[in-house]
């Protein structure tokens, strides 16, 4: 099949604020807004799956959050200090709030043209696209959460052998980006699936090159460690929903998943073995039939 994708794009969303972006199908296909987890670029998101989404009649959207990829660099030092403080659940100043990412998002669909979409977030993102579903459910036609949670304290917790790397700092250039994230990935990846050491070097230099920013990262962790607990108001979501969580997942515990499809009224949950903290190639087919179903499922809401 033949394939619309459009070079990397820049969509002005708010006073300061400019989004980096590319498409993938037909415009006049169903859209379908990605949206990435904490630092990562649009390129996270492999152009195999959005090429399959797009073959299941989307038209897919995927872009750099505020503060990662190519798109606008926020401004806010947030210190290690700040960060145990978040950690800790003590009160710190974020930057900037999921609220606002979510806002980002909604930019990016008016700069568009587009009123309503389908919403995918993995890890931070799912996050977002919860956020947005509850900001306006009328422009979100359904939402997908991956490998994320609610934001209750008590559920989809962090592994503790990751909290080290995670506050980890200090070190710049591509070298020392690329041997760190190897690193990271290693602990990360899912363990039914894995991905060899030199593929995770290819894609820490891919993502070097398409736009790093340490701060920024740090100012999207704020945001994430100060975010609300949502779940009294997802029991209130009218939204078709699907939640999908990989039972090896050390980021984000897959207590967080089940809680947000307990929540959700209707939502359909996908536990998956072996899966991690990223999205297996192997794994594609399974994402995108998902994605597809709850998609049809709005449909036949509204219809």
């Amino acid at each position: 099949m033949t394939h619309l994708v459009t070079d990397l794009l820049r969509a002005p969303v708010s006073t300061g604020v400019e989004l980096c972006y590319q498409t993938f199908g037909d415009p006049d296909g169903e859209p379908l807004l990605l949206v990435m987890g904490l630092g990562g670029p649009l390129t996270w998101w492999d152009d195999a799956l959005c090429l399959r989404l797009a073959d299941e009649g989307f038209h897919v959207i995927r872009f750099d959050n505020r503060d990662a990829g190519r798109s606008s660099r926020m401004r806010g030092k947030v210190t290690r200090a700040t960060l145990v403080r978040a950690f800790a659940g003590l009160p710190v100043r974020a930057p900037y709030s999921l609220d606002d990412m979510a806002a980002d998002g909604f930019g990016l669909l008016d700069h568009l043209g587009i009123g309503s979409a389908h919403l995918a977030g993995i890890s931070m993102g799912g996050m977002i696209v919860q956020t947005m579903a509850l900001a306006d459910p009328r422009r979100v036609r359904s939402m997908t959460s991956i490998m994320s949670t609610t934001g209750r304290r008590t559920v989809g917790w962090q592994h503790p052998s990751l909290l080290p790397p995670l506050l980890t700092g200090g070190r710049t250039g591509k070298e020392a980006y690329v041997a760190q994230s190897t690193r990271m990935w290693s602990l990360l990846g899912s363990p039914a699936y894995p991905v060899t050491e030199e593929d995770n070097r290819v894609r820490a230099a891919e993502t070097w090159d398409h736009g790093v920013s340490a701060a920024g990262t740090l100012r999207q962790m704020v945001a994430i460690l100060t975010q609300p607990d949502r779940e009294p108001r997802l029991r209130g979501l009218r939204v078709p929903s699907l939640v999908v969580h990989g039972l090896a997942d050390k980021m984000v515990h897959v207590s967080g998943g089940r809680a947000t499809a307990a929540a959700i009224p209707g939502a359909e949950l996908v536990l998956v073995d072996g899966m991690g903290h990223d999205l297996p190639e192997e794994l594609f087919d399974t994402f995108t039939a998902a994605i597809r179903r709850t998609a049809d499922r709005a449909a036949r809401a509204e219809g």
